[in-house]
């Protein structure tokens, strides 16, 4: 049992990963780049977050009158559901919780809280941190609780960077909700290929979001030994990180350039001069092992590397589908095999790395 205990706490500890202001920042100035008025009039909910030191909520009270925000609305989960992770991660309770004339110190650990900003309460003209209401909610805050599936189907955005272990039923929890919600997730780089994700994506119902795949993340953690390196005394950890969403940007709709397959196998260096492109033999396409080589005049489909969907345009791409570890499934691959076998795609009779089956839209 305590082995179990300290394994729980150790996976607990591995999504506990707190992302930093400037690419909160970043990220939200695409999409009002794209559209200024994108946050206007909406209520936001940030539903795994910690109400009174976490940079969503720090970004979105800050700037609550530049957005034009109707409402704001963050909850997070109470320390002590964490279980045994309570105890490595020396919980206390922040100045705000502490001096509030409604602290209580059991329900600090016990309970989720509940912060609401809407207004000037306080009649001086600004809207800030002294407008904040909070309250602690009734039960632990998971995002599944009824109490902040309330306030999903209350809100118009959702954005959060939730815990990575339980990332499909997170976005399960969103796709579940009455009406569409726009929403803006951190997630593990891999979850592109859960068999629940993929779809989305493949569908342009959710897309990358504005900040570039390569070189992961930088997080705060709170476990020194997990740091890979120290900023000011914070531990800091780097994670195979992306960002999506189903909200507009600019740089979703930049053609990758292209040149033609004569001059990729002359002059693209990572091509390492081939004479032709090889062909898969179980899928009637072609492989392009870099997205920096996909050719410009070739019409048929083609199998690029995941991390394509870092540069897609949609105008100029369509999504057929992605090769699987597991059997064939149409709904996934989106091509028929050639030959029955291993879905994952195989060239000379050798399998490959997971592609994603592409072809030009025009």
């Amino acid at each position: 049992m305590a082995n179990a205990n300290l394994t729980k706490a150790k996976n607990e500890k591995n999504d506990e990963f707190y992302t930093q202001y400037h690419d909160i920042e970043r990220e939200m100035n695409a999409y009002l780049d794209y559209d200024p008025d994108v946050f206007r009039g909406k209520t936001v909910l940030l539903p795994c977050d910690d109400p009174e030191w976490s940079n969503f909520t720090r970004y979105f009270v800050f700037n609550f009158d530049r957005l034009g925000l109707k409402k704001l609305i963050s909850t997070s989960y109470a320390p002590r559901a964490k279980g045994p992770a309570i105890d490595l991660f020396s919980y206390a309770a922040g100045e705000a919780e502490r001096t509030s004339p409604q602290f209580d110190a059991e329900h600090s650990v016990s309970r989720g809280r509940l912060l609401v900003l809407d207004g000037d309460h306080n009649g001086d003209k600004a809207i800030d941190m002294k407008d904040v209401r909070w309250t602690y909610l009734e039960g632990h805050g998971d995002f599944r609780s009824a109490e902040v599936t309330a306030l999903r189907d209350e809100a118009d955005i959702i954005i959060t960077n939730p815990p990575f272990s339980l990332f499909r039923e997170y976005m399960a929890w969103i796709l579940q909700a009455p009406t569409q919600k726009r929403f803006v997730t951190i997630a593990n780089k891999n979850c592109i290929t859960y068999k629940e994700i993929f779809p989305l994506i493949k569908d342009n119902l959710m897309w990358s979001g504005r900040q570039e795949w390569s070189g992961g993340m930088w997080f705060r953690t709170t476990d020194p030994e997990m740091a890979d390196k120290n900023v000011d005394g914070i531990p800091m950890r780097n994670v195979a990180s992306i960002w999506l969403t189903n909200i507009d940007h600019g740089r979703r709709h930049q053609p990758i350039p292209l040149d033609t397959m004569a001059n990729n196998l002359r002059h693209n260096k990572k091509m390492k001069g081939k004479a032709a492109y090889d062909r898969y033999d179980n899928y009637d396409a072609i492989d392009v092992p870099f997205t920096n080589a996909i050719p410009s005049d070739y019409d048929g489909v083609m199998g690029v590397p995941i991390s394509f969907l870092d540069k897609y345009c949609p105008e100029q791409f369509g999504i057929l589908g992605m090769t699987s570890t597991s059997k064939y499934d149409d709904s996934i691959i989106g091509i028929p095999m050639l030959q029955n076998g291993s879905a994952m795609p195989i060239i000379n009779s050798e399998k490959q790395y997971a592609r994603i089956f592409i072809r030009h839209v025009k």
